[in-house]
């Protein structure tokens, strides 16, 4: 940990409340940010509070609607007077199943969850980091580009990665960097909002354990990630540390890189 990495930094956290997000951004604030912590979840005030003697906040917002981020990204330049760095956190498989067991309501519901809260953010904050004269996007991918029961999903992600890459092309002469990290499995404690709301059938878990094992069995460790694992790289990209990488993706998930 660098305490002082992130001093004088605006930082934009998605998806904040659990997991991977609410790991990058209790970190951030201990290097020195100051971070608006966003989740549709209420209790992501509470999260926010946890960063003790930072300047933080909480903000819940729906990031699958246009409306959820743009008013988020407003809150974050008018509570903190701009914002430097943005982390796209939402995302997130909601079923594991064979691609010909899905539903079309239920691959829409992967693609709403798992692209367009990134597509909206990144829209919704390049005016704010245009008037700033720059700033910082971080796309929390995935390596399962590449995997099993979860085409919908790994197509959401493939999404992130083109769009990272061409927003990162569009806005290098205006000094806005755009980088991803595709993480894999990771272990993470149990989410207090589960992304399958109506639970998983007797099926659904004997696929997610197909999955797992896949996911496991793939990376040349043989085992997942954990939260620090993830965390560190996604910070790194975020900090001046990174200064010189834009358009990149960088493959976090024990050398299976999706």
């Amino acid at each position: 940990m660098n305490a002082q990495r992130f001093a004088g930094k605006v930082m934009v956290v998605t998806g904040a409340a659990q997991g991977i997000g609410r790991g990058v951004a209790l970190r951030a604030a201990a290097e020195g940010a100051k971070v608006l912590f966003v989740d549709r979840a209420d209790f992501v005030a509470e999260v926010a509070a946890e960063a003790h003697g930072a300047d933080t906040a909480g903000f819940v917002a729906d990031m699958e609607t246009y409306e959820g981020a743009a008013s988020a990204m407003a809150f974050a330049a008018r509570t903190f007077g701009g914002i430097d760095i943005l982390v796209n956190g939402v995302g997130g498989a909601i079923r594991m199943r064979p691609y010909a067991e899905f539903e079309p309501a239920q691959i829409d519901a992967e693609i709403r969850r798992s692209l367009m809260p990134t597509l909206y953010a990144c829209h919704a904050v390049l005016p704010h980091m245009l008037e700033r004269g720059g700033g910082t996007i971080v796309n929390v991918s995935s390596n399962a580009t590449r995997g099993i029961r979860r085409v919908p999903y790994s197509a959401a992600k493939g999404g992130v990665n083109a769009m990272t890459q061409a927003l990162a092309m569009e806005y290098g002469e205006r000094n806005i960097r755009v980088v991803a990290a595709a993480p894999g499995g990771t272990e993470a404690p149990a989410r207090r909002v589960p992304r399958n709301a109506g639970g998983d059938s007797e099926q659904e878990k004997i696929w997610t354990g197909e999955a797992v094992k896949q996911v496991t069995q793939s990376t040349f460790f043989k085992r997942y990630g954990t939260l620090d694992e993830q965390v560190a790289p996604i910070l790194f990209l975020a900090s001046d540390e990174a200064s010189y990488i834009t358009g990149a993706v960088l493959p976090v998930a024990g050398g299976d890189n999706g």
